[in-house]
């Protein structure tokens, strides 16, 4: 039998509607967008659909939709597009210290480019303090980028305050929302965001294709050069295929999403109250109400994530630390919440999805409680 999937926050399975949407841009409908005789015009109608499904689902213009190949590209779009093209402005950017590699590492990249980067702090419920934030804002702030809500632990920022903040100064704000999209509300004109990623595969999409929400009148210099595609923002012939794919799931995301949420937090907490009625020394990790309604992060106190997910192979799921034979590597984002140690070294992510079931839940409760117990008995052993 194949494992129990409680890793959606890694990645999530096509949904079935998704692919059926798909499967006429597999074979039938294969033109180029861009060709103005049949073939190209079915595909170019295909597109500005995706493009319409995905603005419903952010409540925002479809022509404030870019389509990338995924969260990554989106974010270093958003990042790098901002910066450069407000050079002359500014080289100040702000973010924080439990993002995403795939903003971290561009922040990285801008630092050597001549940028000056500000990485801010979170509380131990991996919140950013909106009035740190204020404080770190300086003449040559040209930019802020704060995720919407954490892949590891699931906080959700106070995006609405911190955009507020951003307007007032007149700093353009990015928010990788890859996690969020599909989970929560994600509506732009809540958020009041200028820019927002999106990662297909995060909401039963395909992997490879994604979205960022450029709010009109913000300029970005471009990130990939060539055609006019994308309303001249991004260039290359258009993935159709996955595209109509990421425009169906943000369509099913909308309509289900209230539905969704209910199941999948029940789910979460129906898993931490069978591992928290049968362990006394767990630690839940993250902001204990805002927080993503599938994400439980669940750290094992004295035990070694790796080992304990090498004794479980009838559930995936993803460790918070990785251990080695000499060392502990503790993720940047419970270094950042300052984890101690002996409960850090023994994290586990749990993330429920809108197929999980109650029979799976218990199951995977049932058998790290098993697992646990008997790591801790051979511990007291030697």
């Amino acid at each position: 039998m194949k494992p129990i999937y409680l890793d959606y926050n890694a990645t999530t399975p096509i949904d079935p509607e998704v692919a059926e949407a798909m499967r006429p841009y597999l074979f039938e409908h294969f033109g180029n967008p861009s060709s103005s005789h049949w073939y190209g015009i079915q595909t170019k109608k295909a597109v500005d659909e995706a493009r319409r499904q995905v603005a419903d689902l952010l409540h925002c213009n479809p022509k404030e939709v870019v389509f990338t190949s995924g969260g990554s590209e989106s974010n270093n779009y958003a990042i790098k597009g901002t910066a450069f093209a407000n050079r002359e402005k500014g080289n100040h950017i702000i973010t924080s210290a439990i993002e995403h590699p795939a903003v971290l590492e561009v922040g990285k990249y801008l630092a050597e480019k001549g940028f000056q980067i500000t990485y801010l702090p979170v509380d131990e419920f991996c919140l950013v303090n909106p009035q740190e934030l204020q404080k770190s804002i300086t003449p040559q702030t040209i930019l802020i980028t704060i995720m919407h809500a954490n892949n590891e632990v699931g906080t959700i920022q106070p995006i609405a305050e911190i955009a507020k903040i951003a307007k007032e100064h007149g700093i353009v704000f990015h928010t990788d929302a890859a996690q969020s999209v599909g989970k929560i509300s994600t509506r732009v004109d809540e958020l009041d965001v200028d820019l927002l990623t999106i990662a297909g595969h995060k909401l039963y999409a395909p992997k490879g294709i994604g979205a960022l929400y450029v709010r009109d009148g913000i300029r970005l210099e471009k990130l990939i050069h060539g055609a006019d595609h994308e309303q001249n923002l991004r260039a290359g012939t258009e993935n159709v295929l996955q595209i109509v794919g990421l425009g169906k799931a943000c369509e099913i995301a909308k309509g289900d999403l209230e539905k969704n949420m209910v199941h999948m937090q029940k789910m979460r907490d129906l898993l931490y109250q069978g591992l928290r009625h049968e362990l006394d020394e767990i630690k839940l990790n993250g902001h204990p109400e805002r927080r993503l309604p599938n994400t439980l992060s669940v750290s094992f106190k004295d035990m070694e994530a790796n080992t304990l997910l090498a004794g479980v192979d009838s559930v995936a799921a993803s460790a918070g630390a990785a251990c080695h034979s000499d060392s502990v590597k503790i993720s940047p984002v419970l270094e950042a919440m300052q984890v101690p140690r002996e409960y850090a070294m023994g994290t586990i992510r749990f993330s429920t999805g809108k197929m999980t079931t109650a029979e799976e839940v218990d199951h995977a409760a049932a058998v790290f409680v098993k697992t646990a117990r008997r790591l801790l008995m051979e511990k007291q052993k030697w």
